[in-house]
């Protein structure tokens, strides 16, 4: 099983949060994956996939902050 390593970006405490109990975050695997907490949209979001986007069963459509991903984007590394 894959272990974080570190997250990609900026803490949700630089990213306003004050309390920091649930805010998306994006962290670096061992394997090299990404894991992601965001806000589960599964059921909202499903049936506005494009027809060559699916998903399996196990697997869930998830929401993080434009203001998330764009902190990220200097973490993530180009290959």
């Amino acid at each position: 099983m894959s272990q974080i390593i570190r997250r990609i970006g900026v803490p949700p405490s630089e990213r306003g949060s004050t309390g920091g109990g649930n805010c998306p975050d994006i962290f670096e695997l061992t394997d090299g994956n990404f894991a992601v907490i965001g806000t589960d949209a599964t059921e909202k979001l499903d049936g506005d996939l494009p027809a060559d986007a699916s998903r399996a069963d196990y697997e869930r459509i998830v929401v993080i902050t434009r203001e998330t991903l764009l902190r990220a984007k200097a973490d993530i590394p180009d290959a």
